[in-house]
């Protein structure tokens, strides 16, 4: 008898396999770091993408591998004959916003509603101020202890995609297209998409499980931009500065209060941009500082940048002896330019959420995900959600059940694309341009 809090006995089959399996990727720390000089950038993502490649193998998906940049790929063959090949991606790493060393998940059963004390940093989750908790009473929740970051921040997601391919492997009766999986390295820092081979992964399109809330399905993203400036100062000691010293950390100081306060992350909702700076480190004779700019809109995106260089060079140019460098690169498009012409893509996943008995939410997402660079380089990506919340913080954390429902919807997803009206989008398997 299914458990009401279950959507569905399909997700509840799957839950107690992909519970034990979050919670021992969470327990492998992964967290990426900025300053990438390699890939992955830290030991922790390979150590996950050897694990999940031999589960995988231990599955019965023989050709699992990493490759010599951390990527992990995979192919579940189809058990017919007209269906095309389509992708399942999750990253492997977790954000450097946040402690991530030392995680000790938490599974708190049957949430009874009410605040969840955590034991560490007097880490509270509190429905007051994160509603999405309210709906969630009966669900078993997962957190960490309160001093580091959870991690569903992607491994929701990787626990998601191994639980529904195990599951499939195991039941060759389920209709399947021919299934390629890959687990990317450095998303969290923007690099997940660098080196993903997209010809020798040779799918027709593909899914990151990377969202939030129940339903989520996303194929529009911010379009982002980076910008790093470094201001020079003049350093002497302290004692004898006077008319001398200019501090490079002040200069830097006086350009973060001097952006607008309605242009910030934590003033602006739905399709407003932003600009957010989120990294300042130096001393007085040279000071770095790392500025994201977010909006769906290009054309604002572009305004914004202007705006940021404008400010800087007003601070900066205020003070005749410190100079000013600036660089500014693109990180990512709207996914949605690439997803248009493919509307079928974004659809089964609709109809797989539908049949998992979950209504859709169609939201833009305030952020990126591989999927926004892969689309770009061809390889059309929206994005599925995995139950996770409070990303990027110690007040991350997750619904069991809701992450059980994002690996069902996975299984149907697989079915639906043996249907006739998308098993002809493909020929063989094979990726084509032809979208017709």
């Amino acid at each position: 008898m299914r458990n009401a809090r279950y959507t569905s006995e399909l997700a509840q089959e799957l839950g107690p396999d992909l519970l034990e399996r979050f919670l021992r990727y969470v327990r492998i720390d992964t967290q990426s770091q900025r300053e990438r000089t390699q890939s992955p950038s830290t030991p922790g993502q390979t150590e996950l993408a050897r694990l999940l490649a031999g589960e995988l193998r231990d599955a019965g998906v023989g050709d699992a591998e990493v490759d010599e940049h951390g990527y992990v790929t995979a192919t579940l063959e189809r058990t017919g004959d007209t269906a095309p090949a389509i992708g399942l991606i999750a990253h492997l790493d977790t954000s450097p916003d946040a402690p991530g060393t030392g995680v000790e998940p938490i599974v708190h059963e049957q949430y009874g509603g009410g605040v969840i004390e955590l034991p560490r940093r007097g880490t509270r989750l509190d429905p007051a101020s994160m509603p999405e908790l309210t709906p969630k009473v009966g669900h078993d929740i997962v957190t960490s202890s309160g001093d580091t970051l959870l991690g569903a921040d992607d491994k929701a997601g990787v626990a998601a995609i191994m639980a529904a391919v195990v599951y499939l492997a195991a039941h060759p009766e389920i209709p399947r297209p021919r299934l390629r999986i890959a687990f990317t390295p450095d998303e969290e820092i923007g690099e997940g998409a660098t080196l993903f081979d997209i010809l020798r992964f040779n799918s027709i399109c593909a899914y990151t499980l990377d969202g939030s809330a129940l339903g989520e399905l996303q194929d529009e993203t911010f379009s982002a931009l980076e910008a790093i400036l470094t201001i020079h100062g003049v350093e002497v000691h302290p004692g004898q500065a006077t008319g001398k010293l200019v501090n490079a950390l002040r200069l830097a100081a006086q350009v973060v209060a001097a952006l607008p306060a309605d242009l910030a992350p934590e003033t602006t909702a739905g399709r407003e941009g932003f600009i957010h700076p989120y990294e300042l480190s130096g001393g007085p004779a040279v000071a770095q500082m790392r500025v994201i700019l977010r909006d769906f809109d290009e054309g604002k995106l572009e305004h914004h940048a202007a705006l940021l260089e404008r400010i800087a060079r007003e601070v900066v140019g205020a003070e005749p002896r410190a100079r000013l460098e600036l660089s500014v690169r693109w990180q990512y498009h709207n996914m949605r330019r690439y997803l248009e012409p493919v509307p079928y893509v974004t659809a089964a996943a609709e109809e797989a959420i539908r049949e998992e008995g979950i209504e859709p939410l169609r939201e833009p997402i305030r952020g990126g995900t591989d999927g926004s660079r892969l689309s770009e380089m061809g390889l059309p990506t929206p994005n599925i959600f995995t139950g996770g919340h409070e990303y990027h913080s110690v007040r991350e954390w997750v619904s069991a059940q809701d992450m059980a429902a994002a690996a069902a919807t996975v299984v149907r997803l697989a079915e639906i694309w043996t249907r006739p009206e998308y098993a002809r989008r493909g020929s063989n398997g094979s990726r084509t341009r032809s979208w017709g």
